[in-house]
Formats: C-alpha cells, sequence, structure tokens
C-alpha cells in the first residue's frame, strides 16, 4: 500500500502541473461550476417567478425587485434565465451523453472486431457523416415533435458520427497492442477486454470530445428554440428567449442581449475547457 501511495505521488504532482500551465482552463471551468449552480440553486433563492406575467410592467427597466428588468409580458428577464439556463444546460449534456455512448459504442465495435463488422459500422458513420448535421435535426423534429425528450435525443444524433470515428481510431490503434494481447490469452472475454482495458485508453479522448459537444449540443437547441422547433412553452430556455425578443430588437435589444450573452459564455467555457484538457491528458506530455 505504501508503496502505491508513493508511485501515485508523481502522477498527482505531474498532473497538477499541467493543470497549472493552462489557468484560461481553470478559468473556464470555473465559470462551467458557477453557471451550474446559478441554474440548480438561482430558481429557488431567487424570489421572482419566470412564469409570473405582469403586463403593468411589461419591459420594465433593471430594479431591485427585477435585476435584468421585465419582457414583453412582464414576466422577470433574470428568473426567466435561469430557468432557460437549466433547460439548455440540461438539453446539451443530456444530448452530449446520447452521443458520447452511441459514438463510443459504435466505433469500439467497429475499431476492435475490424473485418466486415468494421465495414459496416463505418459505412453507418460515413452515411451520417455526409448529411448536414443540423438539417438532419431539423428533419427529425419535424417528423417526430419536439418534446424535450426527442430534442435530447435528435441533438445528440447530431455529432455521435464524429464521436464514433475518434473512438474507432483509438480502438484500432489499441487492438493489436502487447497488453491486450496479452488479456486475451489469459482468456478475458471480449467486453472483458474492450471495457476493462481499452476503453481507458480511449477516456481522455472521448473526454474532450464530449465538452466540445456540450457547446454544440447547447448551439443547436438554441437555434431550434429560436426557429420554434426546440422546447416550447411553458418551459423557457435561452434559444426561445432570443425568439421573444426578436419582436423588441429595437425598442428593448437589452432582451436579446442577456440570453444571447449567456450562451456565447456557456459556448466559450466548454470549448476552452476542452481545449485545455486536450493538453492535460495528452499521455504523450
Amino acid at each position: 500500500m505504501a508503496e502505491a501511495l508513493a508511485a501515485a505521488r508523481p502522477r498527482r504532482s505531474r498532473l497538477a502541473r499541467r493543470i497549472a500551465r493552462h489557468p484560461i482552463g481553470v478559468a473556464a471551468a470555473a465559470v462551467i461550476v458557477l453557471l451550474l449552480a446559478m441554474v440548480s440553486f438561482g430558481p429557488l433563492l431567487y424570489p421572482q417567478s419566470p412564469e409570473a406575467a405582469n403586463p403593468a410592467l411589461s419591459l420594465a427597466d433593471p430594479s431591485a425587485a427585477h435585476w435584468f428588468g421585465t419582457d414583453e409580458l412582464g414576466r422577470d428577464v433574470f428568473a426567466r434565465i435561469l430557468a432557460g439556463g437549466r433547460v439548455s444546460l440540461a438539453v446539451g449534456l443530456m444530448s452530449m451523453l446520447v452521443g458520447l455512448t452511441l459514438g463510443t459504442l459504435v466505433g469500439g465495435l467497429g475499431g476492435y472486431f475490424g473485418g466486415r463488422t468494421e465495414m459496416v459500422l463505418m459505412r453507418l458513420v460515413d452515411v451520417f457523416m455526409a448529411i448536414p448535421a443540423f438539417f438532419l435535426i431539423l428533419v427529425i423534429i419535424t417528423a417526430f415533435g419536439n418534446q424535450p425528450g426527442t430534442v435530447i435525443v435528435t441533438v445528440g444524433l447530431g455529432f455521435w458520427a464524429q464521436m464514433a470515428r475518434v473512438v474507432h481510431a483509438e480502438f484500432s490503434k489499441y487492438r493489436t497492442a502487447e497488453f491486450v494481447e496479452a488479456t486475451q490469452a489469459l482468456g478475458a472475454s471480449h467486453p472483458r477486454t474492450m471495457v476493462r482495458h481499452i476503453l481507458p485508453q480511449v477516456v481522455p479522448q472521448a473526454i474532450v470530445l464530449a465538452t466540445l459537444g456540450v457547446g454544440w449540443s447547447i448551439l443547436s437547441e438554441a437555434a431550434l428554440s429560436y426557429l420554434g422547433l426546440g422546447i416550447q412553452p411553458p418551459l423557457a430556455s435561452w434559444g426561445s428567449m432570443l425568439q421573444n425578443a426578436q419582436a423588441y430588437l429595437w425598442a428593448k435589444p437589452i432582451l436579446a442581449i442577456y440570453p444571447g450573452l449567456f450562451i456565447a459564455l456557456t459556448v466559450l467555457a466548454f470549448n476552452t475547457l476542452g481545449n485545455a484538457l486536450r493538453d492535460v491528458l495528452d499521455p504523450r506530455d
């Protein structure tokens, strides 16, 4: 036990040094944590309801009672930012999980088994990559409706093929490695070899792509909601707030600035974190 702890210290120290070399990545992680805390606990602490309308206070300026003012129906904008952030981030994270799971499964199976399995699965990936992702999302949403679950799965389908490509390349590289051949010689089953021995080698690349996928998913949901095809009322999202604000763009432009700023900040934070993780988790460094 003492020897294991002693061996782990240099690894932790090396990881700490890598993290220290990326202060912007640390700042991005802090912003993401702050945003998650705001949308998780903010609606519980902020006294205004995101759905409570008061036409007498329509398009009111910011005040002590309404920190970001009110919208065209007299609803508190800050309360709707918090509630909309909860929806937008939930869609982004859950869509990322859908794309990550499907891409890892398809890419892993194709890369590990090779041969006909690889040919069939990777040609399927090629078909999905040949179709413009947002066009595919629009077609599925139009055909199957825009319930929250449908939006999450559909947005996840928009980038699973890119994930499958990366995972396929990693599994193809490691399937002939010596430690994999030794594991198979000892009688390990294919699922055990894939999950216990090859998948951990793929996790760093998958984590990086997953963080980038969250940003892409949030932008896709915002675009769908802006077009009226995403999350529907009474649920609020940052994209639907942008759609509502376009009618008042000249009279009250701040209504569009608030959700747009939060979308840009969130996507930038996830993309910056992904770039930092790519360097921190690089085994060649």
